[in-house]
């Protein structure tokens, strides 16, 4: 039993530190709400030069989500894991120091590199090294990393917000902080024993870190052996490309996981929630204040998620968040329509939104993505999850501002709404449960669909 705790803890370990690129994704997405106005004014932009120049941190997420499973696939997950540390600490730094809005956006561009390239390579890694029974909550790491990034963010921006002129600028550069620690923990990580032994064919490392996670020497053969196995299955039955019939079913999976994450609204939310805040009439600083505590109920119904996603399953996590998604938008789309803003009316019904979102895309999307591709191209699948993701996220974000300012609250967040109602009958209808499965076995269940 003791030994059993020392390698769980190991892998616990493992799990946290490589999720702390999830906590820098996190950081990273919330910390430009509290500059944005000040970087508007300051420069003189337009909405639309506005909207692009936060959005391109989102742009550059979306060729790093594109683009990062190569070099993970290429040089391993560990070794991309550190070079996405590097551009984070870069960002941070070039951000915070910019001169103009150009070479702001080209440093914001870089940190999304690192977003995008982390959302590949983190969940992919935790989802290599975990035992199937406890994958979902270690992989679930990530969010919980993502969304305590978010709430410091805003907590960061809270405290630095009014302490002179350049306030916005140590609001970007505290996350050079992190980025640094990050950086230096993922080289004390092994390399993940399946991508060891996929792209390396290097059974004697791979044997050594499944060792250490707790495996006989019977169970590594046997690992080994299913590795070894389902990879060539698929290496001999394809030479077929990605995109092709074989893996049609997973691609469409992860296709419409990420696609709905995305149109539910939370980016444009996460992003502009104090100007969302000051639409209803809030001051600037209780805006500020009230997107702070946005935070804090993101944070503690992902702890909720993580708990429950081994214990209740992907589908009935993503069926409760549904749920609370439908109630919630409508609601709050209503209050802008006959402008009903008495009290904290949509503060309410928006923290009932994160809520939703935290206990259920939130927990489920990386854990998802990365459980239902063939060892052979779940670099390619994760990709595919994430550039779906982040194409979404940059596009909804960049136009949020026009059609909020253009068209108000009500009709953006009644199309948030019509776009959940959707998604309940995709996890009704054609989403799989994944819990419990192993990597290997969840390939063979489906392929065969």
């Amino acid at each position: 039993m003791e030994n059993q705790t020392t390698n769980f803890n190991r892998i616990l370990f493992w799990s946290i530190t490589v999720a702390l690129g999830g906590f820098l994704f996190g950081f990273d997405t919330a910390v430009i709400s509290g500059a944005e106005r000040d970087i508007q004014r300051i420069w003189g932009l337009s909405d639309a030069m506005h909207g692009t120049a936060i959005a391109l941190a989102l742009y550059g997420t979306v060729i790093g989500a594109l683009l990062g499973g190569i070099p993970a696939d290429r040089w391993g997950r560990k070794r991309t894991l550190f070079w996405i540390g590097i551009f984070y600490l870069i960002s941070a730094l070039g951000s915070a120091m910019a001169p103009d809005v150009y070479s702001f956006m080209f440093f914001r561009f870089l940190g999304g590199l690192g977003v995008g390239a982390s959302s590949v390579a983190a969940p992919m890694y935790i989802s290599e090294i975990s035992p199937a029974k406890s994958r979902g909550k270690l992989v679930a790491l990530f969010q919980f990393n993502i969304v305590l990034g978010i709430v410091i963010a805003y907590l960061s921006n809270y405290f630095i917000d009014g302490t002179g002129p350049n306030d916005w600028r140590w609001m970007l550069g505290v996350e050079a902080i992190p980025a640094l620690i990050f950086a230096i923990m993922v080289t004390r990580v092994p390399r993940s024993p399946r991508w060891l032994i996929v792209h390396e064919n290097n059974e004697a490392e791979a044997s050594t870190v499944l060792e250490k996670i707790g495996l006989t020497a019977e169970e590594i053969r046997q690992a080994v052996t299913n590795i070894k196995a389902a990879t060539q299955q698929g290496k001999t039955q394809t030479k077929v490309r990605f995109f092709s019939k074989k893996y049609g079913f997973p691609i469409l999976l992860a296709f419409l996981v990420a696609f709905f994450n995305q149109v539910s609204g939370i980016n444009a939310i996460i992003y502009y929630a104090p100007r969302i805040f000051e639409m209803t009439g809030m001051e600037s600083s209780s805006a500020l204040l009230s997107s702070f505590g946005i935070g804090v109920i993101n944070l503690i119904f992902t702890m909720l998620g993580l708990a429950l996603i081994d214990r209740l399953g992907r589908k009935t996590l993503l069926l409760i968040g549904c749920i609370g998604y439908i109630i919630s938008l409508s609601l709050v789309s209503r209050a802008f329509f006959v402008e009903d803003f008495e009290g904290y009316t949509v503060l309410i019904l928006l923290f009932v939104f994160i809520a939703s979102h935290a206990i259920g895309q939130g927990a489920v999307i990386w854990v998802f993505i990365s459980e239902i591709f063939p060892n052979e191209v779940r670099a390619n699948g994760q990709s595919l999850g994430s550039f779906t993701h982040w194409i979404l996220a940059a596009v909804i974000s960049n136009i949020f501002p026009y059609f909020a300012n253009t068209f108000g609250g009500g009709p953006v967040f009644a199309f948030f709404c019509i776009m959940m109602v959707i998604q309940l009958i995709f996890v009704l209808t054609i989403m799989p449960e994944t819990k419990g499965v192993s990597l290997e076995d969840m390939q063979k269940k489906l392929l065969k669909k």
